[in-house]
């Protein structure tokens, strides 16, 4: 094999992998990022998440590429490490779908009909549209029907270098003495485990293994151990992305190695044995590149059967391998960077992480108006812990949406991106203000004030209505209920009249000479921080009615509801008048 040989192997190499890439890509933005979402949600039933990891993986045609997502899937807490490991089984078995499109590569120019599918004429035609496609179309979808078309005649053309290289190699003692030394099966696995960890491909592995098939060199007895050791190797592009995870990604990571060594030593075992017992003369056949690709997904298939009813034993062991610890609790940690290329699955974990804020912003809430009346050291801790989650949250959720908006989103997930970072700051905003009710709370107990019991009630009828309308809002943006955001501004302006009414009512008794000015310094700050705190409720209410139109102005929006006050409007402002009154 001369150095053009060479030169022309690992050109068809590089362009088979990226061939496989940009067909991968266009697949999943055909689907408009909804392969990602599904394998997500539905993935809950053991039968379903198998047959889903199966789909997604033959639809995205990596194995590496279903595991490593749903490494981030376990990694943000968004699926139990039981159902990755259902949707990684599928994984295995879904990857053998690339051998069978490799197939096609190998398909004989004839004469008449046969010629109009042979390997050349195929790739040209398929280039030929999908460049037409890529560069003439307007619209995104045909742009990316044209990157599948492109990836696959690339993909195509490389398969072909492949063969043209190594087609001599056949006569060569030294590949054909090569080959015989790997009918020992543990010798086998070891070089397919290696070839495919050093591709990061499974199917790059087997594709090559394919071109090599056409020497004529290869028999079923050398090829089978190293398809057994390519279906190990494959896991190692998946745990090199668990570099840095939390302890269930790694452990999640860890399971498809466990998965993939186990089903090929209890598959390999069964087989040899029985080869021992019955001698099978067919292991001296050799094999073509459709032979493999039939034995490769036989394998795969094998070893889904074999595992499928040990899940749970497959958990253990990877729980064996990573054990756990105490990690902090950082809301970087749920937003997954590999989630950036999948942008439905980016949106979906900065939701739940940004709901994840609002409710420690409620409950910062909660937890510094009750220090009003009952303080302690404790509490005012845990109000500042809150605060400072709150900070961590607007930190980690403004760099990844940040991030993101580089992306190529659709016009729905630039939307929901938009609302995001709308009202990220107002969600911190509320932390803060929690800190500063907490600290007025620590100045009354440290100076042991004690308000009028007039004073006292008109702050508990303030806190109630502001705990309302938080959770309103928070409840409504959370389950993105419009109806219920709309329940925020009418209640928003009953706060406002609330808020006026007590400094009246303050000054009054301030005159008569029942409260301080001391006491008045504090209440004031009390009332103005929980005005504040219903103002973010309204902005975050604001957005979510405003961007659920397609557009956003606050101004004008409140600026509309306040002029032509609906009979809605109306209805709430009086039934929150009536709820929340000091009479």
């Amino acid at each position: 094999m001369g150095i053009s040989e060479i030169v022309s192997l690992l050109s068809g190499i590089a362009l088979f992998l990226f061939g496989m890439t940009l067909m991968g890509d266009g697949l999943k933005k055909v689907s408009g990022n909804k392969l990602e979402p599904i394998l997500y949600r539905l993935a809950g039933t053991p039968l379903r998440g198998i047959l889903l990891g199966t789909f997604v993986t033959a639809a995205i045609q990596s194995s590496s590429a279903t595991s490593v997502m749903v490494v981030g899937f376990v990694n943000s807490g968004m699926m139990k490490m039981k159902q990755a490991i259902r949707v990684i089984l599928g994984a295995i078995l879904g990857t053998s779908i690339t051998g069978w499109i490799i197939c096609l590569s190998y398909i004989d120019s004839g004469s008449g009909l046969t010629s109009l599918f042979s390997t050349a004429t195929l790739t040209g035609v398929i280039a030929v549209v999908g460049i037409i496609f890529r560069m003439f179309c307007k619209k995104k979808i045909h742009r990316h029907i044209g990157d599948i078309m492109m990836g696959f005649a690339v993909l195509m053309f490389g398969m072909s270098s492949m063969s043209s290289a190594v087609s001599n190699l056949g006569t060569q003692p030294w590949f054909t003495s090569l080959l015989t030394s790997m009918t020992h099966p543990l010798m086998g696995i070891l070089i397919g485990l290696v070839f495919s960890a050093l591709l990061q491909s499974a199917s790059a592995a087997v594709g090559i293994l394919q071109a090599l098939s056409l020497t004529g060199a290869i028999t079923l007895g050398s090829g089978l151990p190293l398809l057994m050791g390519i279906a190990i190797g494959a896991s190692v592009p998946v745990l090199l992305s668990a570099l840095g995870a939390s302890v269930n990604g790694r452990r999640t990571a860890v399971s498809y190695l466990v998965a993939s060594f186990m089903g090929v030593m209890v598959c390999s075992s069964i087989f040899y044995i029985c080869d021992a017992i019955f001698h099978f003369e067919f292991l001296a056949n050799t094999v073509n590149p459709v032979t493999l690709a039939l034995v490769n997904t036989i394998l795969r298939f094998s070893i889904l059967l074999v595992l499928a009813p040990f899940v749970d034993v497959l958990e253990a062991v990877a729980n064996i391998f990573v054990p756990s610890k105490n990690e902090p609790n950082d809301p970087a940690l749920k937003l997954e960077e590999r989630f950036l290329t999948h942008p439905a699955l980016a949106i979906e974990q900065s939701k739940a992480t940004i709901c994840d804020m609002a409710r420690e912003a409620e409950k910062a809430i909660e937890a510094a108006s009750g220090l009003i009346s009952n303080y302690s050291e404790d509490g005012f801790n845990h109000v500042e812990e809150l605060e400072d989650a709150g900070d961590r949250y607007e930190d980690a959720l403004g760099s990844y949406l940040a991030k993101l908006t580089g992306r190529e989103l659709s016009e729905k997930q630039n939307l929901e991106v938009s609302k995001f970072l709308h009202t990220l700051s107002d969600f911190e905003r509320i932390s803060d203000h929690a800190v500063t009710i907490a600290k007025s709370a620590m100045e009354i107990h440290d100076k042991n004030l004690a308000f009028t019991d007039d004073a006292k009630k008109e702050l508990s009828i303030l806190i109630s209505a502001v705990r309302d309308n938080l959770h309103n809002t928070v409840t409504a943006f959370i389950n993105e209920d419009i109806a219920l955001a709309q329940r925020v501004e009418p209640l928003e302006e009953v706060i406002d009249t609330l808020c006026d009414e007590m400094k009246l009512r303050h000054v009054e008794r301030v005159q008569q000479g029942q409260c301080t000015i001391e006491h008045g310094f504090v209440f004031n700050d009390l009332i103005t921080c929980l005005e504040r705190v219903s103002d973010q409720c309204s902005n975050i209410a604001v957005a979510l009615i405003e961007l659920d139109t397609g557009s956003f102005d606050t101004h004008m929006y409140l600026g509309k509801i306040k002029e032509k006050r609906s009979p809605d409007f109306e209805r709430y402002i009086q039934d929150y008048t009536a709820k929340y009154s000091f009479d």
